[in-house]
């Protein structure tokens, strides 16, 4: 079992990958009423699907015949894939595509107890069950027509693959940006705030003790506060700019494709979900 050429391992990525996409659509858009492409990538394919799939088949590899073995090695092995998973794709994009911060005994909440230990059960149902009959028409393919296969899918994975990667990287971006100028603007507003309760507290001291030292005083904050204003204009000028700026219909697709996605500038993409994926 499992004895397969390279392009009969990337035959099942794709073809696992597909059918974790079909489950995914389905369960989501059960979950919020609506039909959604569900995944990363615009295409019908949820490449971890696909690589949870041949992992958990190749990890089995040495212990098919122990179901225990087969288990534990399914936990590790899918579990392993969900943390670094998780972890990069936060990273690189500055969103989280799963979150199992509310489950316990989670890790950071790209991982937990209950998500590891199902992974254990699927790769049994996997290996004894789901892949029998697939593996019976990988090998009833004419090896030059599965090729033929491999080789369209890999060309329409590959470009569907840097498309989306570059609208998520640039989502990230915007993201990061939409929080920075929102950290900037609350900033100088509280600046701007104290500098005006303290001129009113003080100013009244100051104007006793020494005439030249008010006016000193006073024209100090309020160059002070001209130019806090006008860093603020700036900052609402580029805000603006933002809500403008033209957003494309794949960093649109991410959004809808992952209403529960989360990120650590969780205000900047609800504004972005609030704008886009409620009209």
């Amino acid at each position: 079992m499992y004895h397969y050429y390279f392009y009969q391992w990337l035959l099942l990525f794709f073809l696992y990958g597909f059918f974790g996409w079909i489950l995914e659509s389905i369960y989501v858009s059960f979950l919020i009423r609506k039909p959604v492409n569900r995944g990363f990538l615009r295409g019908p394919l949820l490449p971890i699907y696909g690589t949870g799939a041949v992992m958990m088949l190749w990890v089995s590899l040495p212990v098919q015949n122990n179901l225990g073995a087969i288990y534990i090695s399914g936990v590790i092995a899918a579990t392993l894939l969900e943390l670094i998973t998780g972890w990069a794709m936060e990273n690189l994009f500055k969103v989280r595509y799963w979150d199992y911060s509310e489950h316990a005994f989670n890790f950071h909440g790209y991982i937990c107890l209950s998500s590891s230990l199902i992974w254990g059960f699927l790769t049994i149902l996997l290996t004894q069950f789901i892949h029998k009959p697939i593996e019976r028409f990988l090998f009833s393919l004419n090896p030059l027509l599965a090729l033929v296969i491999v080789l369209i899918a890999a060309i329409i994975f590959i470009t569907d693959f840097i498309i989306s990667f570059k609208s998520a990287w640039d989502l990230g971006k915007l993201l990061e940006v939409m929080a920075k100028v929102r950290g900037d603007l609350e900033e100088i507003q509280l600046q701007l705030a104290l500098l005006k309760a303290d001129a009113k507290a003080d100013l009244a001291q100051k104007i006793a003790e020494i005439k030249a030292e008010r006016t000193e005083y006073q024209e100090e904050r309020s160059q002070r506060i001209a130019e806090l204003n006008h860093r603020l204009n700036a900052l609402h000028e580029k805000e603006r700019m933002l809500k403008e700026q033209k957003f494309g219909y794949f960093k649109k697709s991410l959004l809808l494709s992952n209403p529960h996605a989360s990120s650590r500038f969780s205000e900047a993409l609800e504004e972005l979900k609030q704008r886009y994926l409620k009209h």
